[in-house]
């Protein structure tokens, strides 16, 4: 089912040697009969080497599982594979599933590797062990050349979507908010040896031909210098949702690297060190007038504040 009017991401190729590219993005509820292969291999990325610790076929399945909450984006009609996925499912209420009681464990295994997050593992043990509060697991994922300004939009929805939930009395109301997200490190050898691969000519010749796309398109949001820990996460959005993060941990994978990409890497520096990211997002009213900012229509909470927040940083202009 469409949700909105579609987005369309336009370059004109005057002045340069690009060709003409006009992409329509259409926003859709996931499809249980034609999105589930494509859901899982996003599901697949985003977990990374980890992936198969979560029993990837079922978390599909409780995905599509909610008719009225989350939005995929495609760009060839409803039968075609989501290039993009946005959802949230209910810890709590799921809290029996295989695949949520195994991130649920993983989550507080890995806030419990290092002594800096042991307050997140607090955290999480405590809201995992009681029913008052529920906690939503944000589940995104994309092709990496979806563009960023994409994201906004998805993010609105899903804030409509779970107000509209709430007011049903359907078990959307959360007092957290649990995303789990993907990075890369590069050590400053690895950059340097990544700039040197590069000559100056055809640096030139890159940008040149990418300028207009970068700027208008794909780069919307905010730029960062280079994190003093070489860590970088491959959603740009991440950097305006851990701003709002209560936690934020950044982890290494469990499952090592097959044997032939290690020994690449330890000898050329080729490819990618990719890790996981953990960001806890408390849901708190905006307002202290509007204290059950989750019931009412004019009450504005955290929900309200990251959707504007990414709109601002990365939504189209």
């Amino acid at each position: 089912m469409s949700k909105r009017a579609q987005l369309s991401d336009d370059e004109d190729g005057s002045g340069s040697d690009v060709s003409l590219i006009n992409v329509d993005f259409d926003f859709l509820s996931p499809n249980p009969d034609v999105d589930y292969q494509a859901i899982k291999r996003l599901l697949r990325q985003l977990f990374g080497r980890d992936a198969e610790q979560f029993d990837l076929h079922e978390l599909t399945e409780l995905i599509l599982a909610q008719p009225n909450i989350g939005s995929t984006i495609k760009t060839d009609g409803e039968e075609s594979d989501p290039y993009a996925l946005l959802t949230v499912l209910n810890m709590h209420i799921h809290h029996e599933h295989p695949s949520i009681k195994a991130i649920a464990q993983y989550c507080l295994s890995k806030a419990s590797e290092t002594a800096s997050s042991l307050t997140l593992h607090s955290t999480l043990q405590t809201l995992f062990s009681q029913s008052d509060n529920h906690v939503g697991l944000i589940i995104c994922e994309r092709l990496i050349n979806m563009p960023v300004q994409t994201i906004p939009p998805l993010y609105n929805m899903l804030k409509d979507e779970v107000r509209n939930a709430v007011a049903q009395n359907f078990p959307y109301k959360f007092s957290h908010l649990l995303f789990i997200s993907r990075t890369y490190h590069l050590s400053l050898e690895e950059e340097s040896q990544l700039a040197n691969t590069i000559s100056d000519s055809e640096a030139r010749k890159k940008k040149g031909k990418t300028k207009k796309r970068k700027s208008e398109v794909n780069e919307g949001g905010p730029q960062d210098a280079r994190p003093d820990d070489g860590i970088s996460p491959f959603h740009p959005e991440d950097a305006a949702i851990t701003e709002l993060a209560s936690h934020t941990l950044n982890y290494k994978y469990t499952a090592p690297l097959p044997d032939l990409q290690q020994e690449t890497r330890d000898k050329h520096a080729f490819g990618l060190d990719v890790r996981g990211r953990m960001m806890l997002l408390p849901i708190v009213p905006s307002s202290e007038s509007n204290s059950n900012a989750m019931e009412t229509d004019e009450a504005r909470d955290t929900w309200d504040v990251l959707a504007e927040t990414l709109l601002s940083g990365y939504g189209a202009h």
